[in-house]
Parts: C-alpha cells; sequence; structure tokens
C-alpha cells in the first residue's frame, strides 16, 4: 500500500506532527484487526507506522502544553501556561463535541447500576454497560463526530494491507464480505470501543488508554480539527492544548468513575512496583504543564530540566493538604495521583514506591517530563501484555516504516513471550524424545544421565560429583570419597535475609530496573 499523503508542518515549527489526509485523494481503509500476538510482533510493532504515529502524536501532543514565554512587551503576565478546567468554553467546536460524546457515554452507567454481589474485582454490570455502548458505538459517532470525518473519500478496490495479509494467514479475518468494504467508521469505532476497558476481563490498563489515543489519532488524520487550525502555528498549538485538556481530561474522568463504580481490575499492572495501575498519558501531560516556559513561536524543543516559576515541587505529590486539591483540579499529573489516593491507603511511598521515587527529582518538572516520555515507550509500547491488543487499520498501519530503525536490544525486547510456533515445536520435540506416557511436567524433575541422583534439582555441585559413585567408574558406595587436602573452603554460608535500605526506595529490593532518568 503506498503511503497516504502528509500535511508538512507550518514552516514555523521544525517539529513533526501527525499527518492529516487529503480530502481530494481516495483513502482505502480496513478493519483495524489484532496483530500482535507473541514476542516477535512486538519487534515488528516498534518498527511500524503506527509506533511512528503514536509516538509523533504524543510528542505533539506534549510539547503543546509546555508553557509559553510572551514575546509582546506589553504583555505583564509574561508567561502562560495551560490547566485542566481553564477557558473550555473557548475550545474548539470539534472538542466541545467530543466532550458532549464523553458526557453521553459516561450517562450509562445509570442505566447499568452495580450488581450489588459482594467480589473484590469487576462487577459483572460492567457488561451490561460495555454491551449499551457497543450497541449505540454507531449512532454516537454519528452524532458526534463531524460529518466529514465519517464522509472522507474512500476505496478498497485492489488494494490489501499488511494488516489484512497478516490476519488473512492467520485466520483472523471472517468471510470475502467482510474483507472489503471498509470505512473510516470501522476504524474509528474499533478504537472508540477499545478505550472503555474490557468487557469480557472485567479489567482497565493502559492498552486501553493508547486505545483512546489511537482514536483521537483517527480523528486528527481525517481532519476534524483541520479547519479550526487555519494552519498557524498558534492555532494549532491550540487545538493540541484543547484535546488534551478539553478531551482526555474528561476521558480520565470518566474512566476514574467506571473504575469505582465497578471496581474494575487493573490491566497488565505491575502492582506496586507501576508507576500507575491504569493510566500513563497524565504523567506525561501533567509534567508537560509544569516544565520551563519555552518562547512562543520560537521553535523551542522540550525543555529537558528545570520548572515553571512558582509551580509545585516534585516532593508536593507526597502531601496531603489543601494545595494538592487545588493542584488535582488543575493539573493532570496531580489528578492521577489524587484518584491513587482515593482508592488505596497507606503511606504514599508505601503503595506508590516509583512515584515516591520520582517525588525526589530535584532538576525539576523537565526531567521528569524526558523521563516520562522514556517510560512510556519502555513500558507501554514496548511490553507485550500491554500492545498485545492494540489493533491496526491503514489509520495506524501495520505496515514496515521505511525510515524505523531496527529496535535497540534492551532488558524490555528480551524479556518478550516467545513465538507461539516455536513454544509448539520445542514441545512436540520433547515429547518425541521423552520415554513412557510420563506426564509434561514430569519431564523438568528428569536428571541429566550419569548423575547418579533422583529425581529433582542436582543438588551436588562439587567437582568429584562427576565421576561415578564409589570414587570410580565401578563404584557402588553411596558416599563419595573426600578429596586430597579435604574439603574445600567455600566461604561463609549465603545469609538468610537481605538487608533493608530505606523505605520506599528502590534500594530496599534486591531486584528492581531503576527508572529511566536514574541513568543519567
Amino acid at each position: 500500500m503506498d503511503p497516504p499523503p502528509r500535511q508538512a508542518a507550518p514552516s514555523s515549527s521544525p517539529f513533526p506532527r501527525l499527518e492529516v489526509l487529503d480530502r481530494s485523494a481516495a483513502h482505502t481503509f480496513a478493519r483495524p484487526a489484532k496483530l500482535i500476538n507473541d514476542g516477535p510482533d512486538v519487534a515488528h510493532f516498534l518498527t511500524s507506522k503506527a509506533y511512528r504515529d503514536i509516538g509523533t502524536f504524543v510528542m505533539q501532543l506534549n510539547r503543546a502544553l509546555c508553557p509559553r514565554s510572551k514575546t509582546q512587551p506589553t504583555d505583564s503576565a509574561g508567561i502562560e501556561s495551560f490547566t485542566l478546567g481553564a477557558g473550555r468554553e473557548r475550545d474548539p467546536e470539534p472538542v466541545a463535541r467530543l466532550r458532549q460524546l464523553l458526557q453521553r457515554v459516561e450517562a450509562f452507567v445509570d442505566e447499568a447500576p452495580p450488581d450489588p454481589g459482594p467480589r473484590r474485582f469487576g462487577n459483572v454490570s460492567f457488561r451490561t454497560w460495555h454491551a449499551l455502548l457497543d450497541e449505540r458505538a454507531d449512532a454516537l459517532l454519528r452524532e458526534f463526530l463531524p460529518r466529514g470525518v465519517l464522509e472522507f473519500p474512500s476505496t478498497s478496490a485492489g488494494t490489501t494491507t499488511a494488516a489484512e495479509l497478516k490476519a488473512g494467514e492467520e485466520g483472523l479475518l471472517e468471510t470475502g464480505e467482510e474483507q472489503g468494504e471498509a470505512g473510516p467508521l470501522d476504524e474509528v469505532k474499533a478504537y472508540f470501543l477499545g478505550s472503555f476497558g474490557s468487557a469480557q476481563r472485567l479489567d482497565y490498563g493502559t492498552g486501553h488508554e493508547l486505545s483512546f489515543l489511537a482514536f483521537l489519532g483517527c480523528v486528527w488524520k481525517l481532519g476534524a480539527f483541520k479547519s479550526e487550525a487555519a494552519d498557524s502555528e498558534r492555532a494549532l498549538e491550540d487545538v493540541e492544548r484543547s484535546i488534551v485538556l478539553g478531551v482526555m481530561g474528561p476521558y480520565l474522568q470518566v474512566i476514574r468513575r467506571l473504575i469505582l463504580t465497578y471496581t474494575l481490575e487493573p490491566a497488565g499492572s505491575h502492582g506496586v512496583w507501576g508507576l500507575d495501575d491504569h493510566s500513563f498519558l497524565p504523567y506525561i501531560f501533567g509534567s508537560a504543564q509544569l516544565t520551563r516556559p519555552i518562547g512562543e513561536g520560537s521553535g523551542e524543543a522540550m525543555p529537558l530540566e528545570g520548572s515553571l516559576q512558582g509551580a509545585p515541587r516534585p516532593a508536593d505529590v507526597a502531601k496531603v493538604d489543601a494545595g494538592f486539591e487545588r493542584l488535582r483540579r488543575d493539573n493532570m499529573y496531580f489528578s492521577a495521583v489524587g484518584f491513587i489516593r482515593d482508592v488505596k491507603t497507606g503511606p504514599f511511598w508505601e503503595h506508590s514506591p516509583i512515584l515516591f521515587d520520582v517525588s525526589g527529582i530535584r532538576d525539576g518538572w523537565g526531567k521528569i517530563n524526558k523521563g516520562m516520555v522514556k517510560m512510556f515507550n519502555a513500558e507501554v509500547l514496548s511490553k507485550f501484555p500491554v500492545v498485545q491488543h492494540f489493533r491496526f487499520g491503514a489509520l495506524f498501519s501495520w505496515d514496515q516504516d521505511p525510515d524505523a530503525p531496527a529496535p535497540a536490544q534492551s532488558v524490555h525486547m528480551a524479556n518478550q513471550p516467545a513465538s507461539a510456533i516455536a513454544t509448539l515445536a520445542a514441545a512436540a520435540a520433547a515429547a518425541a524424545t521423552a520415554a513412557g506416557t510420563a506426564a509434561p511436567w514430569a519431564q523438568a524433575t528428569r536428571m541429566p544421565p550419569g548423575t547418579g541422583g533422583g529425581p529433582g534439582i542436582p543438588y551436588s555441585k562439587a567437582p568429584w560429583a562427576s565421576r561415578g559413585v564409589g570414587g570410580g567408574a565401578g563404584g557402588s558406595s553411596a558416599v563419595p570419597p573426600l578429596p586430597r587436602g579435604g574439603p574445600p573452603d567455600t566461604g561463609p554460608l549465603p545469609p538468610t535475609s537481605f538487608p533493608k535500605g530505606i523505605p520506599g526506595k528502590a534500594n530496599n529490593q534486591f531486584a528492581v530496573t531503576k527508572a529511566p532518568w536514574a541513568n543519567d
């Protein structure tokens, strides 16, 4: 498939923006399909056009939220910052309509009250809520999305995308009729429905949040905001800010109500050693809100350190006072931390040690923002449990990005699950060489020939243990002779406990992956 035409970034900005499709040329759409099924698929994803577009969109929105230094000498304020609830009445019409869409979706909670039965996670009434969303999705999108988005010129004649080829090979496409005649609604709807948790698993996590980001990316690509932006740098930045503060912010509020109402389980959570059980993007965008200002229209890159004058200190996330409540209303980072406090009890360093460690950074919110972007790439986009449910169509394409470098080998890449085909082949080979009809788990306890031991781990690793028992090839004694000079000195016995570090710090654990910014 030929790459879609791109919209060049305005001349005043050297930074890339997500493409907006050209309406004068018909575009080929495809029904998004799940294509990440094992570890090697993650490596392909990291070189795909979808990965490129996700990264471009995140960085585009991230920079838009950075405070700006005014260029007009008559402006007494000097610096302009951007907060959650300020000036939402001035949002562009498409942003206001998307916010109304989220309000309608949230209202479905009243039609599907939670089941009163006792349970720890996952109220079954969430499936009723999700069924209402699925049933009404088409009508909702037609009502609240601009007409031009859903009437985008399309064609499917004679073109097959890489995603359709892979899905066909793996038997993921239904019938010949299902494979054709896909339109923009099919793509937008797939990401929209994937944004509100799993009705099957009764959970919500960063993969669903990623799907909503892709939904907004589809709406951007289809030109919903183009007329509002007017192709000027200032207008583009205003639209980008309104997308985050006027749509992403309300979306997170809807999600938090769903989590509290239906006790949704964290999806793919790292537990106490994860950044957050459910979200990641508010930490990127919230830290950008507090970063050192850049000149308006100057083309400066995102600051890598420093903070907005008068911004709260990173350590303030660990405080509970009236100032924190004000900050959570204005800032996405503090809003996300505030929700953690709503659902968890105990000391902050105990239930959120990663965020507690981040709060000790002294180089300002710019440093935190840089680390959050790197961590998003490593912990969300590069992790199989998170991206395995992401779907690929034509707007977020599985096709190879011709400019993508090979994915760097890292701990994250090395710990991907093996290919299902390779796993089955290895299991078949092991079964063919096994004698009798032993249970599959019995193979793990078979000792290598000649060790003389029974089932289990070969405990003795002394050099003389490799000789036959009794000291010779044909010996029969159960006790091996002592080596010349007596038993070797192997040092002190291993400790039975590990030293404790400072509570909440990484040195209190003996196997912890450091945050990305800790290496700088």
